[in-house]
């Protein structure tokens, strides 16, 4: 994990169990990603799975750039960039249909 990731690993996963839209999100760091994935059951199976559904990448230490997964499984980049709180507010605010379990 690089450096300072799992401070700010941490400080997601408080920010998105303070909330009840995002409460039930995982959180994973991938090199200066943070990814959040939701548990959903798999079709075939009927097994839980995490689904990867958005992602924030580090711009600068207090600067975030959040993109979505699309159903190409390729991630897509919003015009959306702040702090950490402010993505977490963007992501209950305009996102809400990509972290509600279904």
């Amino acid at each position: 994990m690089k450096p300072g990731m799992d401070r700010a690993l941490s400080t997601l996963q408080s920010l998105l169990d303070a909330d009840d839209i995002t409460s039930e999100l995982y959180v994973r760091a991938h090199g200066d990603h943070l990814i959040l994935a939701c548990e959903v059951d798999e079709m075939d199976s009927g097994e839980p799975v995490l689904e990867d559904r958005i992602r924030l990448t580090r711009l600068s230490n207090t600067r975030w750039g959040l993109s979505v997964r699309r159903h190409t499984q390729r991630w897509e980049q919003t015009p959306f960039t702040g702090s950490m709180e402010e993505m977490v507010d963007t992501i209950c605010s305009f996102m809400q249909h990509l972290v509600v379990p279904y």
